[in-house]
């Protein structure tokens, strides 16, 4: 796989650099140059009825793109927004306000969910119980076994976890254990929206499920979602007036709801993720390339850097330090070193023109369909220097 060519724009704007970050914010093909210009070019020739084009035509084409690439049923059940840390707050906004909400989740969310909860637990308004991800070879099961427990009003977990690139395969046994059908269930799909194929079917009608395109969908900011499964959230406090637009009159004269995922929209946006997401899905189509090909070929490039890797001995990184191992295939599209160092290592790569990030001790190296054999090797070229 080569797709180099639809990347020249991000590749001629820095030239040397080495972007191994594409787990974290991946490049941009050439097609959401045009696709951001369309939008402009929309707001100019449209100006106010630009909103008539973006809601009858540029937000049904991405519910449809999603909708099938995670096998949903109805398209129209997908809401948007800037980003997913306005879903979260709509999502607790659903609860009573008058006792403290039960949720459980575990030691691995991103900081969108983890740094908001703690606030929240701060005030005693919410009780987290945080089940570890580590091992990972029995975190379904003890995952399930806090599920069956009960007493919980908010399920909240990852379906690739950042801080390792650990996969949940199989998100329906998870969705199936929880006892009580008023819990709200809510996976963090962000690390595995165009990663690695995910076939909601089985769960749609039961679980929230919220990622973007930052990541792996290749379209930048502003292009968040969250599929809404049909009867769950039917009123959220947090509600923005294009909520508003689909709603029903109430009889009451109480603030009315649509009946899909319009009721979790918030107010007025920037569309231009949502056009770059749909040129990212129409390349995506043109080129016949689905998200199983795309995970594949990741972790082909994973195994090709993990062994010349370890010919390198390197005391400070090596394919001993991964957290989730070369050998178990449950992992999403990035690799995740254990490393004391991992900051310093960081900045040592990024002087030397290579992209990655880290958080706290894991260092994560990231691939993507612009990424090929060669870029393997030109990036080991580079370690060998920086690591000796």
């Amino acid at each position: 796989m080569n797709h180099k060519a639809h990347f020249q724009r991000f590749f001629a704007a820095a030239p040397e650099r080495m972007h191994f970050a594409a787990h974290s914010h991946h490049l941009w093909p050439d097609v959401t140059f045009e696709a951001q210009q369309r939008c402009w070019e929309d707001a100019a020739r449209l100006a106010d009825g630009k909103w008539e084009k973006i809601f009858g035509e540029v937000l049904p084409a991405a519910q449809t793109h999603i909708a099938r690439l995670l096998n949903l049923s109805d398209p129209a059940g997908i809401a948007f927004g800037p980003n997913t840390h306005g879903f979260l707050l709509r999502l607790l906004s659903l609860f009573p306000a008058d006792r403290r909400l039960r949720i459980l989740a575990t030691d691995s969310e991103f900081h969108s969910f983890t740094r908001q909860a703690a606030r929240l637990e701060e005030e005693g308004i919410v009780h987290v119980t945080r089940v570890a991800t580590e091992p990972f070879a029995d975190f379904p099961a003890r995952f399930a076994t806090e599920i069956r427990r009960g007493g919980h009003d908010l399920i909240y977990f990852s379906q690739v976890f950042y801080n390792s690139g650990y996969a949940i395969r199989d998100l329906a046994p998870l969705v199936d254990a929880v006892p009580n059908e008023q819990t709200i269930v809510v996976i963090d799909g962000y690390h595995g929206f165009c990663a690695l194929p995910a076939d909601l079917q089985k769960i749609q009608h039961r679980a929230f499920y919220m990622a973007g395109g930052y990541k792996y969908a290749m379209a930048g900011e502003g292009a968040c979602f969250l599929h809404v499964p049909p009867g769950y959230g039917a009123r959220p406090r947090d509600t923005g007036w294009f909520a508003g637009f689909g709603a029903l009159e109430t009889a009451d004269g109480s603030v009315g709801y649509g009946g899909d995922g319009s009721r979790f929209l918030g107010a007025t946006f920037d569309p231009v993720g949502l056009y770059r997401l749909n040129a990212v899905m129409g390349l995506l189509s043109k080129l016949r390339l689905d998200i199983a090909e795309i995970h594949r070929h990741a972790h082909r490039l994973q195994a090709s850097f993990a062994r010349e890797l370890a010919t390198t001995n390197s005391p400070l990184l090596n394919p001993s330090h991964l957290v989730v191992p070369i050998e178990n295939r449950d992992r999403g599209n990035f690799l995740t070193f254990r490393s004391a160092n991992a900051g310093d290592l960081h900045k040592r790569l990024l002087a030397a023109d290579i992209v990655t990030d880290y958080r706290s001790d894991r260092l994560r190296f990231g691939f993507g369909i612009y990424h090929d054999a060669e870029d393997i090797d030109r990036l080991m070229d580079a370690l060998r220097r920086v690591l000796r």
